[in-house]
């Protein structure tokens, strides 16, 4: 079986491409200038809405850090932090971050600013905490940790939602000072009105790839939409640009077109990419004609397909709901458990591939038994993986292909003998 290569390009892409170098520009402005205020902050449980209420600009390491992967210019920086002391199985994001800041890289021509605050957001990994001290220091930038409790019951309590309101108005306050800038609670508003309806939007197209074929992969694809789900979702050209992608996967679905001739297998995927060889890994699906039909890592920014949206009647609450309980990382096991088995019987699923990630204990501990309860409690056909999302050292081409085609080679075989039966 040759090697095939499956790459969808849409407007969505060019629009996307447009909308991340317009923020990079931002940011630019910002080292140079002063202007805007921006604020670093973590994708889990991101409050970007609030940001919008000062004009602010959010800054994300990890978008930076994965940028740099999937340019395969991660291992410098990496190596860098690892000379200054940070161990071999420390988050491998955390050291292309800060090796890159020593070394004055960039993913973009242009310079990104030192944060006016450094905000972590803390949700569910505790490494950010260590991480964001390090920034705040090596920066000289001033620091608020956000206390995000872990979401222990299937909803946050009352005491939990106040704890964060209160933190929330507490970064007002220091924003207030840091910036000079009076918080416009009007914006703050408009921009969790832009939210709700963006993540409306990412919903719905989200709930397209129940259809077979599917018209994107919701891993691959879906990670193109990340980046401005994550950095324009409280504005209006976040709107505008969903808006697009709804109408172009519509159009997609309503003439049957998926990623192949012929949609041979539907998988949820579990973990993020290993970024250094995102191509690479794609292609290893795209041979057996593999299109991933819902995915974890796509909900790391926020949980919405099944139906939660910020409210903005009540901003603030709303914001704190979002970081307690609408993203994947803040949430126990068994709530993840159940999130893939929804994937897997709504979006019609034939397996599950976990990619377990050596650098990133938060999401891939515990993945070993996610793998015996989807095999053998449910029989899901299921696929354990190991690399890294950054550092290409810990990628094993020949051996991933070798898993991956015995994995297809083995569910193939289980269709065939399926449609002999039934054909007697």
């Amino acid at each position: 079986m040759t090697q095939a290569r499956s790459e969808y390009r849409g407007q969505i892409h060019q629009r996307q491409k447009e909308l991340m170098l317009k923020w990079y520009e931002r940011l630019d402005q910002a080292a140079r200038t002063g202007t805007p205020p921006t604020a670093a902050m973590m994708i889990s449980g991101n409050c970007v809405e609030l940001l919008e209420g000062f004009g602010a600009v959010p800054l994300y390491p990890e978008i930076n850090a994965l940028q740099m992967a999937i340019r395969h210019q991660s291992l410098e920086p990496i190596l860098v932090a690892e000379e200054l002391g940070y161990a071999a199985d420390n988050c491998a994001y955390v050291k292309a971050d800060i090796g890159a800041w020593l070394k004055g890289l960039t993913p973009a021509e242009g310079k990104l600013p030192v944060p006016s605050l450094v905000l972590c957001n803390f949700v569910g990994c505790n490494t950010y905490i260590k991480w964001f001290e390090h920034v705040a220091e090596l920066q000289g930038a001033p620091l608020y940790m956000l206390d995000v409790p872990f979401l222990r019951t299937d909803e946050p309590s009352r005491a939990d939602i106040d704890y964060v309101v209160r933190q929330l108005q507490e970064v007002v306050t220091r924003l207030e000072e840091i910036t000079g800038r009076k918080f416009d609670l009007d914006r703050f508003r408009q921009a969790v009105r832009c939210s709700s309806r963006v993540e409306e939007l990412w919903s719905e197209i989200k709930h397209l790839a129940k259809r077979a074929p599917s018209p994107f992969d919701a891993y691959f694809d879906a990670i193109t939409l990340m980046g401005p789900l994550y950095v324009y979702r409280a504005t209006p050209e976040g709107v505008e640009f969903f808006e697009v992608a709804l109408k172009e996967m519509q159009e997609k679905a309503a003439q049957q077109q998926g990623l192949f001739d012929r949609e041979k297998f539907r998988v949820v995927i579990e973990g993020p990419p290993p970024y250094p060889y995102f191509r690479t890994f794609r292609d290893m699906f795209a041979k057996w004609k593999a299109c991933a039909v819902a995915s974890t890592y796509s909900t790391v920014g926020g949980l919405w397909e099944f139906g939660a949206r910020h409210d903005p009647e009540q901003p603030f609450e709303a914001v704190a709901l979002h970081m307690l309980a609408q993203n994947v990382t803040n949430r126990n096991y068994l709530q993840r458990y159940e999130q893939i088995r929804r994937y897997i019987e709504e979006w019609n699923a034939d397996g599950l591939i976990i990619h377990f990630v050596k650098s990133c204990r938060l999401f891939s501990a515990g993945q070993g038994d996610m793998r015996d309860y989807f095999t053998k409690t449910l029989g899901i056909p299921t696929l354990y993986l190991e690399s890294d999302l950054e550092d290409p050292r810990y990628f094993a081409e020949a051996q991933t292909r070798n898993r991956i085609d015995a994995y297809f080679e083995a569910m193939e075989h289980q269709h065939l003998t399926r449609s002999h039966q039934e054909a007697r």
